[in-house]
């Protein structure tokens, strides 16, 4: 994350890049009490155990939180997240093994929904990559609400999916035309090395429209806050489109601070057109790399 993270610095230094003001919502694993995270929830919703408390049984949506609006406290600002000033309504759908159900995830859109006003909630980051459903019904109602979700205003910003490199592999919820979907790209990062997330990164059909990812991010060893950050290190890294996923949602969450008025469409539009093409096919990049200097500077 720090290989983005160093693109904010400058805007940071003025107080024009934290994300303050921003509420981002997740469904995800659910959020522990990290430090780094603490008095950051506006809400927790439990669509797994229905459990009232603040907790995360996996750690997934811990980490993912992090990147997204982690304070770096236990680091010394190392590790903060893409938008520290930012703060979360969260859901939890996926269990202790990282799995979720299509009710869970559906009654967790509804959620959003319902809390979107209460809570101004600006971007809906999924870093859950949802595969192609044997039941296709399902697969068309959870893009339906997901797109219901958008037409809110709410802009939504969804995982690749970890399933590529082959054609036609990106999340069935990332192929709407209603989301940003987030693909891994790691730049220079351990360049050559047949294990970056570049390599798994779900891809677009070349055939299909809307081409897809929209905009790829780095992925691999991202640093970032440990669910059992008491018992062991407060910080772990990850790897996937899971956590290329809460880059892109963070830096939108830095666009919508500087540009209160903008919507969801041209939101999506500024981080598209000022991403950096690394010329590589259409259904790897879409529009390129997430470019945060360049996205603060238009």
């Amino acid at each position: 994350m720090q290989r983005v993270r160093k693109q904010i610095d400058f805007f940071s230094e003025y107080g024009m890049a934290d994300g303050a003001g921003i509420t981002i919502a997740v469904l995800d694993s659910g959020i522990c009490g990290h430090p780094d995270l603490e008095g950051k929830t506006l809400e927790f919703r439990d669509f797994v155990e229905n459990h009232g408390t603040l907790y995360d049984d996996n750690g997934h949506g811990t980490h993912v939180c992090g990147i997204l609006c982690g304070s770096g406290g236990l680091s010394g600002g190392r590790y903060r997240g893409m938008a520290p000033g930012a703060r979360l309504v969260v859901g939890k759908v996926l269990d202790k093994d990282g799995d979720g159900s299509t009710e869970a995830m559906l009654s967790g859109l509804d959620w959003i929904l319902e809390a979107r006003m209460r809570y101004r909630i600006r971007i809906l980051n999924i870093s859950v990559g949802i595969g192609n459903l044997k039941e296709k019904a399902k697969e068309l109602a959870l893009q339906e609400k997901v797109e219901q979700v958008w037409d809110s205003g709410i802009l939504v910003v969804c995982a690749a999916g970890n399933k590529g490199p082959g054609n036609g592999t990106i999340s069935a919820v990332g192929g709407s035309g209603k989301v940003i979907t987030v693909g891994c790209h790691d730049g220079a990062y351990r360049r050559g090395d047949s294990g970056l997330c570049a390599a798994y990164s779900g891809r677009g059909d070349r055939n299909s429209s809307p081409r897809k990812p929209d905009i790829v991010a780095p992925g691999t060893d991202i640093m970032s806050c440990n669910v059992n950050y008491h018992k062991r290190s407060a910080y772990i890294t990850k790897s996937g489109t899971s956590m290329a996923t809460p880059i892109v949602s963070g830096a939108a969450a830095l666009v919508f601070q500087r540009y209160p008025q903008i919507s969801n469409e041209e939101c999506r539009q500024k981080l598209l057109f000022t991403a950096t093409d690394l010329h590589l096919p259409w259904n790897q990049q879409g529009w390129g790399m997430v470019n945060v200097r360049r996205l603060l500077s238009g």
